[in-house]
């Protein structure tokens, strides 16, 4: 199952800034594993902030909180989901084009 997932990180402002570094460089590297897993299908950062919107893909919702808490910067972030259903246009679509090559 596809979830849209916005995440909003509000990093401590007492953090100093090796500790920023190194907590950016462990989010960076878990965000790399889900993404070589499938979890992480696309990510965009939204520019002007800690923020991103993402498609992410997990069996249940269950298994996508999972995956988001397993992030380094989850004591400190926001997340909105939304689970995500085919439209109707990408499925005829999608027929349309297994026609077309056969």
């Amino acid at each position: 199952m596809d979830f849209l997932v916005q995440i909003t990180v509000r990093l401590p402002g007492d953090l100093s800034a090796e500790a920023r570094a190194e907590l950016l460089a462990a989010e960076m590297r878990r965000g790399l594993e889900l993404k070589a897993a499938g979890t992480i299908q696309r990510i965009w950062r939204v520019p002007g902030a800690l923020r991103n919107a993402a498609i992410w893909r997990a069996s249940d919702a269950d298994e996508l909180h999972e995956a988001i808490a397993s992030l380094p910067c989850f004591p400190w972030f926001e997340a909105t989901v939304t689970p995500l259903a085919q439209h109707p246009v990408e499925r005829a679509a999608a027929e349309r084009s297994a026609g077309e090559d056969a």
